[in-house]
């Protein structure tokens, strides 16, 4: 394990050992200026020595690697898991717009005021993107690195699924000669029901199309191929969409090129953007060969930043990248009823009318009647202020540290995640001290 050390102006320094970090923390001479990496700043001046640190980055649609070296040692390496969803998210906040437009009474148009600039990506992928740089960025500051090297890809999708393509064959993309998603879809799939355990005994079922990413927060209602499966409508029901369904959480293996698409569209930004230095896969999958050294992205990165002989006892830094702010300020919650079959709590979409399309042949079984009396009204809630902790960060409570959850009833509760006995308790804000706050790239905490 090592501490990483800046000046007192902000250049950064050759890590250090925790005891000597310590000992400077202890007598003043240092503060404590990041947690992950740990990294003090010298509060006096120092003769600025350092050696040539070379950064390599094995970049990715979902994880980056990591390591830095010099001539004797690695001084850091590990991967990053970037955030996920981020295009649900945009979703979410696109409807959450619409609903808050369509409010008001009149609206001047600005339908014909967007600008998009030469090389504009979408969100998600700037996001992604700008992730890279970020991290690259993080450690630039504090250690002196001179040359970063990123390893980059271009991907022939077609070629990928059909490896005897030529010629004018690229002109047909996946879904050519079809006349939409859905007939795609079904053609895909063999125009049978994908669900392993369907029980349909009909000799010509009615076949339907699922989004798979449903269930997910926030849901993933996308139409991309590889968000969508075919059905019939024994299994494609109300029933099996809620929680205790085994469409709630199904994710059956199914091709998604969406890693391969993002580094063949960013590949070459990665490198120009910040002016750093290029190699590609079999290069380094060739040195990893040579090292004998299993593959992963912190592996790999160690390779690209030119590792060879270099003695790596420093311990891999696993970050995750976390959501720092909810920013939507309004919540629905549904209506709870008894169920008058077995007495039960249960949600006004668990016990809905089953109705799904105007066709009354694929409506589901009318749930409704099984309603007793209402135990909780569906509400809006609004949030009004800023809470003191939010989702991931860590408190104290009864001598443990636990992961918070999240707040609820307008900060009068605090939910703790793993409470021996109760799977999600709840507490008072005033009962649980802070430990960490953690948003953006923080280590990964059991």
């Amino acid at each position: 394990m090592k501490v990483y050390v800046i000046n007192r102006h902000g250049r950064p320094l050759m890590p250090t050992t925790p005891r000597k970090a310590r000992l400077l923390l202890k007598s003043g001479k240092a503060k404590i200026v990041g947690r992950d990496p740990f990294t003090i700043q010298l509060v006096y001046g120092s003769s600025g020595y350092t050696q040539p640190v070379k950064l390599g980055i094995d970049a990715g649609y979902e994880n980056i690697g990591f390591s830095a070296v010099n001539e004797k040692e690695e001084v850091i390496g590990g991967e990053l898991k970037m955030l996920k969803g981020m295009s649900e998210r945009i979703t979410e906040k696109r409807k959450y717009r619409r609903t808050r437009r369509n409010r008001l009474r009149y609206r001047k148009p600005s339908f014909s005021n967007r600008r998009v600039n030469k090389g504009w990506l979408a969100p998600s992928i700037q996001h992604k993107l700008d992730t890279h740089h970020r991290l690259i960025d993080k450690i630039r500051r504090i250690l002196p690195v001179i040359a970063v090297t990123i390893e980059v890809a271009a991907y022939d999708i077609q070629k990928i699924n059909n490896p005897t393509i030529e010629a004018e064959q690229y002109q047909y993309g996946e879904k050519y000669g079809f006349d939409n998603l859905r007939e795609y879809i079904l053609h895909r799939d063999r125009h049978k029901c994908q669900n392993p355990n369907c029980k349909n005994k009909a000799d010509s079922p009615i076949l339907q199309v699922h989004h798979l990413g449903f269930w997910k927060n926030p849901p993933d209602r996308t139409d991309r191929p590889a968000n969508l499966v075919t059905l019939c409508t024994k299994c494609h029901t109300s029933k099996n969409h809620q929680k205790k369904g085994f469409l709630f959480g199904w994710e059956p293996k199914l091709k998604s090129f969406k890693g391969e698409t993002f580094m063949t569209m960013v590949r070459w930004r990665l490198t120009q953007e910040g002016q750093h230095n290029s190699t590609f896969g079999y290069i380094t999958k060739g040195k990893r060969r040579e090292l004998e050294i299993e593959k992963s992205h912190h592996n790999d990165a160690f390779v690209i930043a030119g590792g060879r002989t270099q003695s790596r006892v420093t311990r891999p830094l696993m970050l995750e990248q976390i959501r720092r702010n909810k920013r939507s300020l309004e919540q629905f919650y549904d209506a709870k009823y008894r169920d008058l079959r077995d007495g039960k709590i249960r949600s006004g979409s668990e016990l809905s009318s089953g109705r799904r399309t105007r066709n009354i042949n694929l409506n589901g079984e009318n749930l409704r009647q099984h309603r007793a009396h209402e135990v909780s009204a569906g509400r809006r809630s609004i949030k009004k202020k800023r809470y003191p902790y939010k989702q991931h960060d860590l408190v104290l409570f009864e001598g443990t540290i636990y992961k918070v959850i999240g707040m609820q009833n307008l900060g009068a509760g605090v939910k703790l995640k793993n409470y021996p006995g109760v799977k999600n308790k709840v507490v008072k804000p005033s009962a649980v001290k802070p430990i960490r706050k953690r948003g953006g790239m923080c280590e990964v905490v059991q």
